[in-house]
């Protein structure tokens, strides 16, 4: 991107594809792949952040784990996140006590700040160099609308033995209504921490393997993990971290968990960057924290999130990031951008435990509601104390099986929008012209057929079926990722059909013929 100082308004082209810092700092990982059948203890499906915590601790334990991991480890949700360490989830804790009581209340919080503390203590006894540093966390508003919100947080979490002080200002250059901060918070290189610890897995019968989907569970007295390549791993215990469950089992979970999509830029700034991490209560979400690079200091800039398929010309929200920061500060450079996915649950809280009571060696940690770093890394002492000693002080709060009043309501309100979506995807209109811009897509109709066509920046045409192979949703064009994304349950395809996210393991079909009839209208 262009060099300068940048001032609202000032459009950027967003030419160059998103790019996440934490994956572009930092070399890729190159394990092998599954060629042969294993055996072990545990196989976890996953390798972001729970996949590898988990697989480490129980290592730790003396299992033999196996981690599975369809693309390279950490290249998903973990290595597109904030990177904040903090139990401070937006305005969560006075819900929680008004909607699950006061104790699971406390377990949430516990789990947490407990999250924090092993974060802490694997980088100092590993001597990992992540980057990691204290830092205040403060939840801020400008709107006197929630000032009450505000005051019952602090209160709340105050009462669940958090180190937290009701403020009227913070140390950024705008005035507030009121704020929370959060001591005992921070922040660190996800990447470069879980990359250290990954080191330590593979050895002892123990092992990592990338580039192995896993796309079938068979369960027996313990189970088998079926990959894309016909290798099987066999296992006594299976854990499922594949951010959205590869395997129901009878769970709904597609019933129970949609995804968002969320913007982050990084940018330079002229100023200094104030010690912590914040982020505001209201719409549209504003979110910054800021990251030492070998060129200086990056502020990160997050927020403008949106049901996944939903989003609509996605560059915008890019353009609206750098904005608020150009109003906030004197913006230099945007040097990274990059969106990420997260799985919500319908009480907000993740499900973390046996993927159904009828499952007792299936485990499933999903829906961290764009809070994976400590959420991701109780769930990994969680499932570890369950693996091993049966139970878990915080997995009530957890458990997928929970039901609560709110749970029930929201589960209306999202199915009935998953619904909608497949309805009217059916039912929306085509583009009669198929004159397409390089670098664009649209939906055009051949020989009756629904079908998503792509240029390239060199002109040639990628043709696909546009209906999910999930569960049949019709796709919507993404733009600034390039992909096609599924408006009812968020699995991500790229414009020549291959999956890019789930809960759809299984590609588009890739379309030859029609590809070369689109390219016959454009070029006749």
């Amino acid at each position: 991107m262009e060099t300068g100082v940048f001032m609202e308004g000032k459009k950027n082209d967003f030419r160059d594809p998103p790019s996440p810092y934490w994956l572009a700092s930092i070399a890729a990982t190159d394990y092998p792949d599954l060629d042969r059948d294993i055996s072990v203890d545990v196989a976890i499906v996953g390798g972001g952040i729970v996949g590898i915590t988990a697989a480490y601790l129980l290592k730790e334990e003396g299992l033999k784990v196996a981690v599975i991991e369809a693309d390279r480890i950490l290249q998903g949700t973990t290595g597109h996140s904030t990177a904040k360490i903090t139990s401070q989830h937006g305005l969560i804790y006075a819900r929680l006590q008004k909607e699950m009581g006061e104790e699971l209340a406390r377990q949430y919080a516990d789990a947490n700040q407990s999250a924090i503390g092993l974060i802490a203590e694997l980088s100092r006894k590993h001597h990992i160099d992540c980057d990691f540093s204290w830092r205040p966390a403060y939840v801020f508003t400008q709107s006197e609308r929630y000032i009450t919100d505000i005051e019952d947080e602090a209160r709340v979490a105050a009462q669940l033995g958090i180190e937290a002080e009701y403020l009227r200002e913070i140390p950024l250059p705008f005035a507030v209504q009121a704020a929370l901060r959060f001591d005992g918070q921070a922040q660190f290189h996800p990447v470069k921490f879980l990359q250290a610890l990954a080191e330590k897995i593979p050895g002892q019968g123990s092992a990592i393997f990338e580039q192995t989907a896993a796309v079938h569970l068979e369960e027996a007295d313990g189970a088998v993990v079926v990959a894309r390549n016909g290798h099987k791993v066999t296992a006594s215990r299976v854990i499922i971290a594949s951010h959205y469950p590869f395997f129901d089992g009878g769970g709904l979970y597609f019933s129970r968990i949609y995804q968002d999509r969320s913007y982050i830029v990084a940018v330079k700034i002229r100023e200094a960057f104030p010690e912590g991490t914040f982020i505001n209560a209201e719409s549209p979400t504003r979110s910054l924290r800021s990251q030492n690079d070998e060129n200086g200091e990056l502020v990160l800039v997050a927020g403008e999130h949106h049901k996944s398929g939903h989003g609509g010309n996605t560059d915008t929200y890019y353009q609206n990031l750098v904005d608020f920061a150009a109003q906030t500060f004197t913006v230099e450079d945007v040097l990274y951008r990059w969106s990420t996915q997260d799985c919500m649950t319908v009480d907000g809280v993740p499900y973390v435990g046996n993927l159904t009571p009828q499952s007792p060696h299936i485990y499933v940690a999903t829906g961290f509601g764009k809070w994976g770093i400590t959420n991701g890394t109780a769930a990994a002492m969680v499932l570890k104390d369950l693996i091993v000693k049966g139970d878990n002080p915080w997995a009530q709060v957890y458990n997928p099986a929970r039901l609560t009043l709110p749970s029930v309501k929201s589960w209306f309100i999202q199915n009935a929008h998953v619904a909608k979506d497949l309805i009217t995807g059916k039912l929306q209109g085509l583009q009669e012209n198929t004159e397409i811009p390089r670098g664009e897509a649209r939906l055009v109709e051949i020989d009756g057929q629904r079908i998503g066509a792509y240029r390239d920046e060199e002109g040639q045409v990628h043709c696909v079926d546009t209906t999910c192979t999930h569960l049949g949703c019709e796709l919507r064009w993404n733009a600034a990722e390039k992909s096609w994304d599924c408006p009812c349950h968020g699995s991500r395809f790229t414009y020549e059909g291959e999956n890019v996210e789930g809960p759809a393991f299984l590609p588009l079909h890739h379309l030859e013929e029609e590809a070369n009839q689109v390219e016959a209208r454009i070029f006749s």
